[in-house]
């Protein structure tokens, strides 16, 4: 299985097919070269983010080289990165205060 991390500065890569739980994951630079091997903690469907290592709860989700997310709670390498732990940088959307914006 191999995932496409788009900025060396992101914290997520992209799976290029599905990922199986326990599944080695290479990580490939935007020019093909592979970075690093994860192991999937979740399974990720095709197309969505896998963390490339701990990111803290609040920290900054970042792909594209841009912060796409905020953590709403502490993500382990190699798991699935989505809504399910990641809040909007601007909204509130899983029921916690984002960087002082109360909705």
């Amino acid at each position: 299985m191999k995932a496409i991390q788009i900025d060396d500065r992101d914290n997520v890569a992209t799976v290029t097919g599905d990922a199986r739980k326990g599944e080695t994951v290479e990580v490939l630079s935007p020019d093909g070269k592979v970075i690093l091997k994860a192991t999937a903690v979740d399974e990720i469907a095709f197309g969505h983010k896998l963390s490339l290592r701990r990111i803290k709860k609040g920290e900054e989700i970042i792909k594209y080289g841009e912060v796409i997310g905020v953590a709403s709670r502490a993500i382990p390498a190699g798991e699935w990165v989505h809504t399910h732990n990641v809040d909007s940088a601007r909204l509130k959307t899983s029921g916690e205060e984002v960087r002082g914006v109360t909705v």
